[in-house]
């Protein structure tokens, strides 16, 4: 009798959890290690999982108690100078169709009862004995016989399995060891989320934001480059709470910043924006995060994410997308966990666990939207991060709103003569004409 677990997953994140979830419901027998005293735990993020994926892991999840904040009904891009805001607003009866198209997440809660989730989906499958979530436990290293992943080493213990999944995260130190990750990736490739919890009382929040129910709003800021600093920014609503921060390029911000600025003070620019302070007037901040993020450059990807014995899902794959009208992560993450335990149940069938059978993975991945939208929007990454986004554009675009939506006891210039006013002022026509073209071929 074979005593190993089909599966290994490292990590009670998104991706591990929705693998650990497939899994069990395929009737393999595994093992989830999370680092975490529980899962979402060690989480700091929280933000939108985007389409409608949760509905096939948990169907109709909106009536089991999930620990989602708020669906998302209304959206909101807004570009930033430093005095004015130019939104683009929208607000749709569609975004209430269930199952919902958007759920706005804090991770910590989120992630444990999805957990609670895969418990019961433990409860119910073929080995409610022999597969389990682990917790609080630190994996050291990866075991290795001949070149393939023969399990993990956790605790001064080994564990064995015919297969491992890696959805460690973005620090991914495993995928690192084992050489599925180049060492060192340029910090120009990543970027630093900073976060801050704003509580307000709940029907403070509905009445400012005009939430009704579950109903939640977003909204994702393209300028106000505090410092010089590239970036964007972004605040979600929770029950009673908001989601504020920005995701700042890392290269761009010791570029910048210096020793004379830290990243709490772009924060704390980016809060005393006038736009930003009439939201967060009378709210309570009970809570700061940081973390590192991918930026979605495919160039960061790990070589490989198939080996011997080992899959690479999620976070640690680097699978995240900003296309310009969406942050995409969580929704990568529990889609590529999916298919790496579909893979590793097609694997355990043909018995059969090599290279040759797991890059099937790949393969699933090429075909899903994840692979075909991060390589069709790969120039949206690039142009989203150029200078005249977070400068430029925004200076632009304000100037024209305030001449538009300005009416003074004077004559009014026509719509163009103000555009190209607006545009004079911070470059010129030939410089925008060519930005408009590489914004209309990336986005």
């Amino acid at each position: 009798m074979d005593d190993k677990f089909d599966c290994i997953i490292v990590g009670g994140g998104i991706a591990g959890l929705s693998a650990a979830m497939t899994l069990a419901r395929r009737g393999l027998k595994f093992l989830l290690v999370e680092r975490g005293e529980f899962s979402g735990a060690k989480n700091v993020s929280g933000g939108v999982l985007w389409g409608t994926r949760l509905n096939d892991l948990v169907p109709d999840y909106w009536e089991q108690d999930a620990a989602f904040e708020r669906f998302v009904s209304h959206r909101r891009l807004t570009f930033l100078d430093g005095t004015s805001a130019f939104s683009l607003d929208f607000k749709s009866a569609h975004f209430n169709e269930k199952p919902y198209s958007g759920l706005i997440v804090l991770r910590s809660k989120f992630d444990a009862w999805l957990a609670s989730k895969v418990e019961e989906a433990i409860t119910e499958s073929p080995h409610p004995d022999d597969s389990l979530i682990a917790t609080n436990i630190l994996v050291e290293d990866i075991l290795l016989k001949d070149g393939k992943v023969t399990g993990i080493r956790a605790g001064g213990e080994e564990f064995h399995a015919h297969s491992v999944i890696l959805a460690e995260g973005v620090n991914n130190l495993l995928t690192r060891k084992i050489g599925m990750q180049t060492a060192y990736v340029p910090g120009d490739h990543m970027a630093t989320g900073v976060k801050e919890v704003i509580r307000f009382d709940r029907k403070v929040l509905e009445d400012r934001f005009q939430l009704s129910g579950d109903a939640g709003f977003t909204n994702e800021f393209i300028g106000f480059a505090s410092g010089g600093v590239e970036g964007g920014g972004f605040l979600y609503t929770n029950q009673d709470s908001l989601s504020l921060g920005l995701v700042l390029n890392m290269k761009s911000m010791r570029e910048n910043l210096g020793d004379s600025k830290k990243i709490y003070d772009v924060l704390s620019d980016f809060k005393s924006h006038p736009m930003l302070q009439d939201l967060l007037k009378g709210g309570e901040v009970v809570e700061y995060s940081a973390h590192v993020v991918s930026t979605g450059d495919m160039r960061v990807m790990p070589k490989r994410l198939a080996g011997d014995g080992v899959l690479i899902a999620g976070e640690a794959a680097n699978l995240l997308l900003n296309s310009g009208k969406a942050i995409q992560g969580m929704d990568y993450a529990m889609e590529s966990g999916i298919l790496a335990a579909e893979t590793v149940a097609e694997a355990k069938e043909a018995g059969d666990f090599s290279v040759k059978t797991l890059n099937e993975y790949r393969l699933k991945l090429d075909a899903s939207y994840i692979m075909k939208d991060m390589r069709r929007f790969q120039g949206a990454v690039n142009f989203l991060h150029s200078k005249e986004m977070f400068t430029t554009v925004p200076d632009v675009v304000n100037d024209f709103g305030r001449r538009f939506f300005t009416v003074t006891n004077a004559p009014t210039d026509k719509t163009p003569t103000m555009l190209m006013n607006a545009v004079n002022a911070h470059s010129n026509l030939w410089t925008m004409l060519k930005l408009a073209v590489k914004g209309g071929r990336s986005l």
